[in-house]
């Protein structure tokens, strides 16, 4: 991470009040998150699917305790805590610098940084509710079941959160859009931008003020005004 790219992304957020932060795996994986795409060791030995075919509505109608056998395993991490990126948007949005945090991570973690306008497009582990009377329960529920997780009227608990073959929120979509569109600064990080719908939200960026942070280049490199590589949580901590 060059000073040049630091002091110009510095120079970028102090002199504007209305950024955007779009954020992906990268920005958890620093909190000790496992980006689930990543196959280990342990992934080969205990599960017979890839992730994708895991969590995808299909497999979780199909397959509804193996599919809590991994979701259990691979997306919950209750130990988790915000890391120095998480902190930083949070004291950016209490100084009215930034508007809105966009993320694809469902662990959490930018509110209990203290971020309070946070878009979730893939939903939260920490929303659950009965496919049946839609009753909520929080994440320990889930996390301290066994099997498939039930409500008391014997439905099963579903995570809230948006599976493979699953539509995203096109209320949260269009909020994301417009607080997108109204940006005057754009910091997508910790995303390599190959997932769609989410991917393509920073197609209606219409300012020039476009920076992307990410340990790996990315196609829409580019496109940006400013990248800055390297570790997301030391590039803001050192902000």
């Amino acid at each position: 991470m060059p000073n040049s790219q630091l002091q110009k992304l510095k120079e970028i957020v102090d002199a504007s009040h209305n950024i955007v932060f779009f954020g992906g795996a990268g920005v958890s994986t620093e909190s000790g998150i496992p980006d689930f795409r990543s196959t280990d060791g342990l992934y080969h030995q205990q599960y017979q699917y890839p992730p994708e075919t895991i969590l995808s509505h299909t497999f979780f109608e199909r397959h509804t305790e193996e599919f809590f056998r991994f979701y259990r395993a691979k997306m919950l991490a209750p130990g988790a805590r915000p890391n120095a990126a998480h902190r930083k948007l949070a004291e950016w949005e209490r100084q009215g610098r930034l508007k809105a945090v966009i993320t694809q991570n469902i662990d959490g973690l930018h509110q209990a940084a203290g971020s309070k306008k946070v878009l979730e497009l893939h939903g939260s582990v920490l929303r659950n509710h009965c496919v049946r009377c839609h009753r909520f329960y929080n994440m320990e529920a889930v996390l301290n079941s066994t099997g498939v997780p039930r409500c008391e009227c014997g439905g099963i608990i579903k995570p809230d959160v948006v599976l493979y073959e699953e539509s995203l929120d096109m209320r949260v979509m269009q909020e994301a859009i417009d607080f997108i569109r109204r940006a005057d600064v754009l910091i997508v990080g910790g995303t390599s931008l190959v997932v769609y719908p989410a991917a393509g939200l920073i197609d209606y960026y219409q300012g020039d003020r476009l920076v992307l942070v990410n340990r790996t280049p990315t196609a829409r490199d580019s496109r940006a005004d400013l990248v800055v590589t390297g570790s997301i949580g030391e590039i803001f901590g050192a902000l």
